[in-house]
């Protein structure tokens, strides 16, 4: 498999550059663009999964429903339909979605980051390599699970918060 290609952006999430993913890491820079989503039921529970335990990020943690990296040449939007098609199964074609947030490293997050939510009451046929698992939660207890302690993706309990309480 090619190794992951990133755009790096300027203050105006402006494409400057690209630049290997595992260099970008390596560097520890924070201006590229990821993609993150919630699916949220009908009762307002967010849908957090577990990693697996192969994932090089946060192996064994809680993440959001959906998240990736967007690809050198892609939009925010295009990141987000392919990573929720490839991690959830989910073509958002059929199903609501928005955009309900972005936020930058000026904001405290770690990258460029836009955020979306779909509403969305079953569980999804989810890639068994991306996740092992899952739980509906309130963004109350998924804050609690969060702050009990364990692996997660960094910036979820940022965004929660900012975003659902």
């Amino acid at each position: 498999m090619p190794e992951e290609i990133l755009d790096l952006v300027n203050e105006q999430d402006e494409v400057i550059g690209c630049m290997p993913r595992r260099e970008i890491y390596e560097r520890g820079l924070k201006n590229f663009r990821v993609v993150h989503g919630f699916l949220v039921n009908s009762e307002g529970k967010l849908w957090i999964p577990r990693r697996t335990a192969k994932k090089k990020i946060a192996p064994n943690g809680l993440d959001y429903s959906v998240a990736g990296h967007v690809e050198s040449g892609e939009t925010y939007e295009q990141s987000f339909i392919r990573e929720t098609r490839e991690e959830l199964g989910i073509d958002v074609a059929t199903c609501s979605w928005r955009q309900v947030a972005k936020f930058t490293p000026i904001d405290g997050v770690n990258f460029f980051e836009t955020v979306y939510e779909i509403q969305f009451d079953e569980e999804p046929n989810y890639n068994r390599e991306d996740f092992v698992g899952a739980n509906w939660y309130t963004p109350a207890e998924a804050l609690e699970q969060l702050k009990i302690g364990g692996p997660h993706k960094m910036d979820l309990a940022f965004t929660i918060e900012r975003l659902y309480l």
